[in-house]
């Protein structure tokens, strides 16, 4: 048996890290299509204003950030159907305004023990066993939503309009596409942090975007590479005792700088 798969704690940290680098990218893949992959920096942004209300109610950090962030989702997709404000606008307001709620929520809650760090940068290697069941039955639930929704969310994710016109269910879909990515990012926070988790959303994308033929094609390769680069990174956190979320995402960007070095 290989030496990392020895202790409980790592074996852990694949499981959880195998749920991530497949549901990640499958989400990834639409909101790219959309234009919309910075809405992970900024659910994550606010998933840490959410665990710094927890730290100071005395709640559960990632139980209070579940709500608040989407809370935060749905009020982002709403603006942006109802042309209050632009996406990207939205965006760059959330994600500021998050880490800032967050900073001054920490520094009020002074004294109290948390580890903030692990939430910004990850640390998969403390996924409890309870921390893989819950990932396992949201990531059953994103899995079944984009089964259910797929030919549906793929329309409006290139032609919103046109999706309108053919009777697809738009705004309930739109709304439950953010919801569950902003689900996904707040169980992600322990194990790739909340400043990295974007860059697995979209670095595993792009990457399958420069081989795929299709876009069934792209969502496959895409987790195909996440899985790679999650696998890769752990092991090389592992031996070389760095930082498990640095690892992974810096796994993914070597994977799609010899993509674009490949098909140059």
């Amino acid at each position: 048996m290989p030496e990392i798969l020895q202790y409980s704690f790592m074996v852990r940290a694949l499981l959880a890290g195998l749920i991530v680098a497949l549901v990640v990218p499958l989400l990834g893949s639409f909101l790219v299509a959309r234009r919309y992959s910075l809405i992970a920096d900024s659910l994550a942004h606010i998933s840490l204003a959410g665990v710094g209300i927890g730290v100071l109610l005395g709640f559960a950090p990632v139980a209070m950030a579940v709500p608040v962030t989407v809370a935060g989702a749905l009020t982002l997709e709403w603006l942006r159907q109802n042309r209050r404000i632009s996406g990207d606008i939205g965006l760059a307001i959330l994600m500021s305004s998050g880490l800032a709620v967050a900073i001054v929520l920490v520094g009020l809650a002074e004294g109290r023990h948390i580890d903030f760090a692990s939430y910004l940068f990850g640390s998969i290697t403390t996924t409890s066993p309870a921390d893989v069941i819950t990932l396992a039955i949201a990531a059953g639930v994103v899995l079944a939503i984009v089964a259910m929704n797929y030919r549906a969310l793929v329309h409006i994710a290139f032609d919103e309009d046109s999706a309108r016109i053919a009777g697809r269910h738009v705004s309930l879909l739109n709304y439950t596409l953010v919801a569950v990515t902003a689900l996904v990012v707040v169980l992600s926070l322990h194990i790739i942090g909340g400043l990295l988790i974007s860059a697995l959303i979209v670095m595993p994308v792009m990457t399958a975007a420069r081989f795929a033929h299709s876009f069934a094609q792209t969502v496959l390769l895409a987790i195909g590479f996440a899985v790679v680069a999650v696998l890769s990174g752990l092991i090389l956190a592992f031996y070389a005792g760095i930082a498990a979320g640095g690892a992974i995402v810096l796994s993914a960007l070597v994977l799609l700088i010899a993509a674009l070095i490949y098909k140059k």
